[in-house]
């Protein structure tokens, strides 16, 4: 009910744009062209967590994209979630997880045929969830997936990750800790494999920063047989990660600065 409010709210009352501060528009011209994917590109987090799959950013964290995704997860600012979806699609297409018209082998090493694409949200705490009202992950997920079917590409999204154990927050921790507060957290779903046959899957996140959540949620997937055979490449995106993640600025990123479902299994 609280979520249904929010986004209700956010749909009528007037709002100033998140990103800058502009009146009177949800995410304003500048702001959305930070998130518009041209920027899109590969990122590695140095230094590398053992097991992280290929990882696709649609832009960098910083100035309005921060404030945008800051705005999403935290403060409940819900309708956001079309713009960030839509940033997020582009990471994915971006990343190569659907090429029509080519051929490839289920599974095999680097294939891109035709299969569906389905995105697998990397999990929220329950806690978490029920502060904030939502699980960001997955709402942003589910708009990326709506923006994709849009464009031709037939993709859904399968919750199918869950956590099995407490873990804590990972505000404050470096990136060791934050590895082994993660270490073997994450799980697949008893219908995970149902959920996911014959698709290719894309891991799915709002922000990459050590990798460390990214490296578990892969390391349940493979454990589970949902990445393929040996060699298969899995793939990951993201809507934004930082900017030294990327190596250097990608071409055409926009770095603005602020004023002031398929079936869940859980």
């Amino acid at each position: 009910m609280r979520g249904w409010w929010q986004e209700l709210a956010g749909l009528v009352l007037p709002v100033d744009c998140a990103g800058c501060g502009a009146v009177r528009t949800l995410v304003c011209a500048d702001c959305g062209g930070a998130l518009s994917g041209a920027g899109a590109g590969p990122v590695r987090p140095s230094p590398r967590p053992e097991g992280l799959p290929v990882v696709q950013a649609a832009a960098v964290y910083e100035g309005a994209v921060r404030s945008l995704l800051l705005a999403h997860k935290e403060r409940g600012a819900l309708p956001l979630a079309g713009v960030l979806g839509a940033a997020l699609a582009a990471a994915v297409v971006a990343g190569g997880a659907y090429a029509p018209g080519a051929t490839g082998r289920a599974g095999g090493a680097g294939s891109a045929g035709a299969r569906d694409v389905v995105l697998v949200p990397v999990p929220s705490a329950r806690r978490q969830v029920r502060a904030r009202g939502h699980d960001p992950a997955r709402r942003i997920a589910r708009a990326a997936a709506g923006r994709l079917r849009r464009s031709g590409v037939p993709a859904r999204v399968a919750p199918v990750l869950r956590l099995r154990r407490a873990v804590a927050d990972q505000a404050g921790l470096g990136a060791r800790q934050r590895r082994e507060n993660l270490a073997g957290a994450l799980a697949v779903c008893r219908d995970g494999a149902r959920l996911t046959a014959g698709a290719r899957i894309v891991l799915v996140d709002d922000l990459i920063t050590t990798g460390a959540t990214l490296a578990e949620a892969a390391r349940a997937v493979r454990a589970a047989g949902l990445a393929g055979g040996a060699g298969a490449v899995l793939r990951a995106a993201v809507v934004a990660a930082p900017a030294d993640s990327f190596g250097s600025v990608p071409p055409g990123a926009q770095v603005l600065t602020t004023p002031t479902e398929q079936k869940s299994c859980e």
